[in-house]
């Protein structure tokens, strides 16, 4: 194969991945804690879209452990979306793992 081939090749597989990307990122992802109690979506751009909270978490004297839990919901939905374009774009590029793709 020549070097030109693979320049084709090489941009092909961009255009493909900046399609994904684009796709993936309008795909949402929930994270959860408390056993559903937080709920935080996020989409493939690692964007918080939402957060709900159930009203029997809320406890003015324990404010620490809903924190808690929003940033354990937080942390699982934004896992869940890297996770998700990791998956998207490895489907593309055939799990070369080329780093900074995303």
């Amino acid at each position: 194969m020549n070097i030109q081939e693979m320049m084709r090749q090489a941009q092909r597989m961009k255009g493909k991945i900046e399609k994904i990307q684009e796709e993936v990122g309008n795909k949402t992802v929930e994270g959860t804690a408390g056993g559903g109690m937080v709920v935080v979506v996020a989409n493939g751009k690692n964007e918080i879209k939402s957060v709900k909270i159930e009203k029997e978490v809320v406890d003015p004297d324990d404010i620490e452990m809903l924190q808690d839990l929003i940033v354990a919901a937080t942390n699982q939905a934004i896992s869940r979306a890297g996770e998700m374009m990791q998956n998207e774009v490895g489907k593309v590029t055939g799990g070369m793992g080329i780093p900074g793709m995303f």
